[in-house]
C-alpha cells in the first residue's frame, strides 16, 4: 500500500505479568514508545500484582518452541531480548534455535529473582543460563544481585562493577552492562558497560520515592528496541539509560499503585484529551 510505514520488528522471549509491571507486558510497552513492532514468545505465565507474585506456571517448552519459530518464520526481529526464563528445558530451547545460522543481537536479562523475592529462575538452571546461553548473546544485563551469581563475587562499589563487567566479557564472551542501582551510599544510579573494547560509566540521578517495579526488563527491552533501529550496541546502552530514567522519572499510578511511564515522550491519553479542548 502507498504511504504504508514500516516498522522495526522487536521480540521478547520472556515471562507474563499479570499486574502489567513488568515481563513481556513492559517490553511490549517499551516497544512500541520506542515505534517498533513487537512481538512476544511466552515462557511463563505469573499470577502477580504490585504486592508480590503469587503463582507461576512454565508453558511447555514445545510451545516456547512454536513461539519463537512462527515469529521468525513471517516477522522476523531486527532484534530480540528474553527476560524470565526460568527452567532449564526452556533456556535449552532458546539456545538451541539460537545457536542455528545467522541470528539478530540478542540481549539476555538474566531475571533470577523478583522484587518481592520470589525465584524466577529454578536454581538448577543458572548453570545452564550461563554455559548455554550467555555464549550466545550480544550482551547481558544483569543488576547487581545477577551479577555476583554470574562472577561469584561480592559487590560493593562501582570498581566492583568494573571488575565484574570484565570478567562477564572474559567469561561469557560477550558484552555486559553491570546495573548498580541497588548499590548503597550512592547519590546516582551508575552502571557499567564493557563489550572488550571500549567501558562506559553511564549515571543518572535516583528518583526518590518511585516504583522501580519493571525497570530492568523496560532497560533491557530498549536496548533490544535501539539496535532493532540499527543503533550500534554502545549508543544503544546510552539511549536505553536515558529512556528509563525518564520512565522512572515520569512515573504515574494505576490503581493507587506507582507505575513506570513508558510513554513519557508523548502521553497517548493527554494527546486524546486535547481534541476536546
Amino acid at each position: 500500500m502507498r504511504g504504508t510505514q514500516t516498522f522495526p520488528v522487536a521480540l521478547t522471549i520472556a515471562g507474563s505479568d499479570s499486574g502489567g509491571g513488568a515481563g513481556v507486558q513492559a517490553d511490549l510497552k517499551t516497544f512500541a514508545a520506542l515505534g517498533l513492532h513487537g512481538t512476544s514468545a511466552i515462557t511463563c505465565v505469573t499470577a502477580q500484582n504490585p504486592k508480590g507474585v503469587r503463582g507461576i506456571q512454565a508453558i511447555r517448552p514445545e510451545i516456547v518452541r512454536a513461539q519463537i519459530e512462527a515469529v521468525f518464520a513471517e516477522l522476523p526481529p531486527a532484534a530480540v531480548k528474553t527476560g524470565m526464563l526460568y527452567s532449564v528445558e526452556i533456556i535449552r530451547v532458546v539456545a538451541t534455535f539460537f545457536q542455528r545460522g545467522r541470528r539478530p543481537p540478542l540481549v539476555v536479562d538474566p531475571v533470577m529473582v523478583a522484587t518481592s523475592g520470589a525465584l524466577l529462575l529454578k536454581p538448577s538452571a543458572v548453570k545452564a543460563l550461563l554455559n548455554e546461553l550467555l555464549p550466545l548473546a550480544t550482551l547481558a544485563t544483569p543488576n547487581l544481585d545477577e551479577a555476583q551469581i554470574l562472577v561469584g563475587a561480592k559487590l560493593a562499589s562501582v570498581e566492583d562493577l568494573r571488575a565484574a563487567a570484565r570478567d562477564i566479557v572474559r567469561r561469557f564472551g560477550c558484552a555486559a552492562l553491570v546495573k548498580g542501582g541497588h548499590l548503597h551510599g550512592l547519590r546516582e544510579a551508575v552502571d557499567i558497560f564493557n563489550d572488550g573494547r571500549m567501558e562506559l560509566l553511564l549515571r543518572a540521578p535516583f528518583v526518590r520515592g518511585v516504583s522501580t517495579h519493571g525497570t530492568g526488563c523496560t532497560y533491557s527491552a530498549a536496548i533490544a528496541g535501539y539496535l532493532a533501529c540499527d543503533f550500534r550496541l554502545p549508543r544503544a546502552v546510552k539511549a536505553a539509560k536515558c529512556f528509563v530514567t525518564q520512565a522512572i522519572a515520569n512515573s504515574t499510578r494505576a490503581a493507587g499503585h506507582g507505575v513506570l511511564n513508558s510513554f513519557w515522550r508523548r502521553s497517548p491519553w493527554l494527546l486524546s484529551a486535547k481534541k476536546f479542548e
